[in-house]
């Protein structure tokens, strides 16, 4: 296993990054890695590029940038707005969330949000190794919390919103979605907002779909935990509206397999 890590420093053919804490850890406690070793490194703005550890001791480790492996390409824009959970759960949703693309979190506190505070730093970090292990070459935005109407009010209307309403009047979901393919004047920035452990409050419900740029759409006739419905609801626009239908641009490719800095490359 050649370990993938992302980075915060630039990236280009020959440059020297020094491992981060986390990374320097990641690389001589759990990996066991020494000099020589390949690498897989990352940052989300310059490609995917193959790499070498030229010195690891216990304070730092080194490493040289030698190919590159996939250039870069933008991520679907699409946000993620939803009620903060309990740890595991909120844990799993950004985890599995990044798995499958979303560019961004937003978390909202609605009336019936229960678990109001979020250890962002946390969520950062299990973003970031989702992205590790997912190949991606981007790592989700995780912003701080907002206040229901403080969102509303901050919304940009050239992004269009699908809402996962458990009550009230919705489409099915991949109705919903094919629907919104055929529209031409829709445009190519999204988000998903899903409620509470609770659900939303009927106000809430009301208020947003009466919005001319939100969707309501129903996810069947279960109820659902709220990180199900998220990743759902997730699942089906990646499917229909999304990425679903590419590949992975390199299964497992082997290191010494990269391509010229000019060639384009897919997430």
């Amino acid at each position: 296993m050649i370990p993938r890590l992302f980075v915060e420093h630039a990236l280009a053919i020959g440059a020297t990054v020094t491992a981060d804490e986390r990374a320097h850890h990641y690389l001589r406690n759990v990996m066991r890695r020494a000099a020589d070793d390949a690498l897989v490194l990352f940052n989300g703005r310059d490609g995917e590029f193959e790499a070498e550890i030229t010195a690891i001791d216990k304070r730092k480790a080194e490493i040289r940038v030698t190919r590159l492996r996939r250039a870069q390409d933008g991520a679907a824009d699409i946000t993620l707005c939803f009620a903060p959970l309990k740890k595991d759960a909120v844990d799993f949703l950004v985890e599995k969330a990044t798995e499958l693309g979303v560019a961004a979190f937003q978390p909202v506190i609605t009336r019936r949000t229960v678990a109001s505070r979020l250890n962002l730093e946390r969520l950062r970090a299990n973003a970031i190794e989702a992205a590790e292990q997912s190949e991606r070459l981007t790592v989700p935005e995780v912003r701080a919390p907002l206040a229901f109407d403080a969102l509303l009010e901050a919304w940009q209307p050239n992004r269009h919103m699908v809402l996962c309403a458990e009550a009230g009047p919705a489409a099915p979901i991949a109705d919903a979605f094919k629907a919104l393919t055929r529209d031409v004047s829709q445009p190519n920035a999204w988000a998903i907002f899903c409620g509470p452990e609770g659900g939303f409050h009927v106000s809430e419900l009301d208020r947003l779909r009466d919005l001319p740029f939100v969707t309501a759409v129903g996810l069947g006739p279960r109820i659902l935990r709220a990180d199900t419905a998220a990743l759902t609801a997730l699942a089906v626009f990646q499917a229909i509206l999304g990425d679903g239908k590419l590949r992975p641009p390199h299964p497992m490719a082997p290191i010494g397999g990269g391509v010229d800095p000019g060639a384009g490359g897919g997430e």
